[in-house]
């Protein structure tokens, strides 16, 4: 690793030690328990957790094991990966700078909404959706996807207390977790599908629709 004891790195500068962290465009420095930080702290651990999938999908691609219909997978979770960084950085934007992003890059998009909406009803219709909540796990790459879909929604959560704090400049941020919690939870059924699995169900029986002359309807 290394045996000199001047050299510095790049990485630990040490300006945290003290608990705080810096805003993207400057700004004073926040707490790092501060809203915003868990905000954007919980998008980095959704685009970690989506890492998880798409290692999956390398393993199964080097194998010889990855089904055709999930070859379009990786590509899509890295796309999912990359936007969520612009997801972060407008969270990570210091109060007052918000004229300094932009639309794409360092702020969420009109269009990057629409994209999720357009997935959403493509893949919908690709699949069969189960009628009941289901219990993840069913493939190790559905179980990542699952995982990175409640970080999403935690996400979604920790920056509604940011916006109602201080309004966001943005109003597609909130829109665009909402959309991709909901994709993730069917690109998850589409993974079991495309390995031949059903989703195991909440309830240990199904549940029994009740006919029109039962009591109670």
């Amino acid at each position: 690793m290394g045996d000199n004891p001047d050299q510095k790195s790049a990485v630990a500068t040490g300006r945290g030690d003290d608990g705080t962290t810096g805003l993207l465009f400057g700004g004073e420095r926040i707490y790092k328990d501060d809203p915003r930080t868990e905000a954007y702290g919980a998008i980095d651990e959704a685009i970690a957790a989506l890492g998880l999938a798409r290692a999956e999908l390398a393993l199964k691609s080097q194998y010889g094991t990855l089904p055709r219909t999930l070859s379009l997978l990786p590509e899509l979770i890295l796309r999912f990966q990359r936007e969520l960084f612009v997801v972060a950085a407008e969270l990570a934007t210091a109060p007052g700078a918000a004229d300094r992003q932009k639309s794409g890059e360092t702020r969420v998009s009109a269009e990057m909404v629409a994209g999720l909406d357009a997935l959403l009803a493509e893949t919908e219709a690709a699949i069969e959706l189960p009628r009941e909540f289901v219990v993840p796990g069913e493939t190790r790459l559905s179980a990542a996807l699952e995982l990175a879909r409640t970080i999403v929604r935690r996400a979604e959560r920790r920056a509604v207390t940011v916006r109602r704090a201080e309004p966001l400049p943005g109003d597609q941020l909130l829109p665009y977790l909402n959309r991709l919690a909901d994709l993730l939870w069917i690109v998850a059924r589409a993974a079991e599908q495309g390995e031949a699995r059903t989703a195991t169900p909440s309830r240990t029986r199904p549940r029994v629709r009740r006919r029109k002359e039962d009591p109670g309807t």
